[in-house]
Formats: structure tokens, sequence, C-alpha cells
């Protein structure tokens, strides 16, 4: 989708080979406009599907799961990091990694709202090593949930989580594939790097 690439060149900071900093309109502060433009894209990357329901990842698969749902009039569900007094029993869980933070994490959703009647369709802002999709895939199969896909923003597919998904023979809609990146640099899948 050239609007995203747009604005990742506009807006996006590649820090180093490994990490894009979107923090200026997704990861840190939204830009609603655009993520209406997102979720118009998914509805329309996903037609079809019967989709119930949006799962995705606190926090930042928050904003374009919430605009993806809105346009296909389903509820959103977001996988939490850390669990709470009202969010202890009857969970669906499954381990982490994240890249970007260095750090493991069990993310829970809970049963009450993930069935075995609904068709999932999994958001989030980033698809690099696929750890955070591989843990939502994880506990819709533990609800007995249909995935209908996965839907990312940002998928850098010099790195394998795509392909992972792609190989389970899971539908990965990415909206922006990034095919490498040097410090001040975004290439994008049909550019050639000099």
């Amino acid at each position: 989708m050239k609007l995203v690439e747009e604005k990742i060149k506009a807006e996006g900071k590649a820090l180093d080979s490994q990490v894009l900093k979107v923090d200026s309109f997704m990861n840190h502060q939204v830009d609603p406009k655009f993520m209406k433009q997102i979720g118009d894209a998914f509805a329309k990357a996903f037609h079809g599907k019967r989709i119930t329901k949006i799962l995705t990842l606190e926090s930042s698969g928050i904003a374009p799961a919430v605009m993806t749902g809105l346009v296909l009039g389903v509820p959103v569900l977001f996988g939490r990091k850390k669990t709470s007094l009202t969010l202890q029993n009857g969970l669906l869980s499954a381990e982490v990694y994240s890249f970007t933070k260095q750090e493991s994490s069990t993310i829970s959703v809970s049963a009450e709202y993930l069935q075995q009647t609904d068709v999932v369709l999994i958001i989030d802002d980033f698809l690099a090593n696929g750890q955070a999709a591989l843990g939502l895939l994880d506990i819709c199969r533990q609800a007995g949930a249909e995935v209908a896909g996965i839907g990312a923003v940002i998928e850098k597919v010099f790195q394998d989580g795509g392909r992972k998904l792609r190989e389970q023979g899971v539908m990965v809609e990415s909206l922006a594939k990034i095919t490498a990146l040097e410090e001040g640099e975004v290439f994008f899948e049909e550019e050639v790097k000099a």
C-alpha cells in the first residue's frame, strides 16, 4: 500500500539494520485518519472471510485493529501482557518474545471472549520474527477458533516471521514490505538496494 510506504518515508526513522521507528504515527502517537485508511485496507483485503472478531496484542496493535474492527463492524480483542485483578481465570495464554523490548512475556486472552465459533483476523503493527503473530495464532488454536488470516501494517521481509506463517498455510496481508533497513534509509519490496 503506497500510503503506508509514503508515511514511513516521510515520518519513519531507520535506527539501524533491524529497527524502524514509527512513533510519530503508530507506536507512540497515533494518526487517526491514517489508521482509518489502514482499517479500510485490511477490511478490503479480508473481505468475504466471515470475520467475527479481530485479535491483536497490546499496545501498538490496538489502533490498527480497532479501525479494522470499526470498518468490519466486529469486536476487537487484545492479548494482555500482564494479568490484572479482572483478568486471572479462564485464560488462554502463550509465550511471546519481543525483539524491540528484548524480553519474553506471557500474553493472555480471556476464553470468555474467544470462542470456537469465532472467525478471527489477527492484526499487528509489525511482522518481523513473527513471535507475536505465532503467539496469537496459538491462542486462537487453544480456543478452537478459525483464523481467517493475519494483517500486518509493516512486514520486515528480511526476517523470517512472514515466511513461517505462510508455510503454515496462514493468509498474511502486509500493507508495506520492507526488504532492508540501514541507518536513515528504508528499502521497500519493489525497490532495489543500491
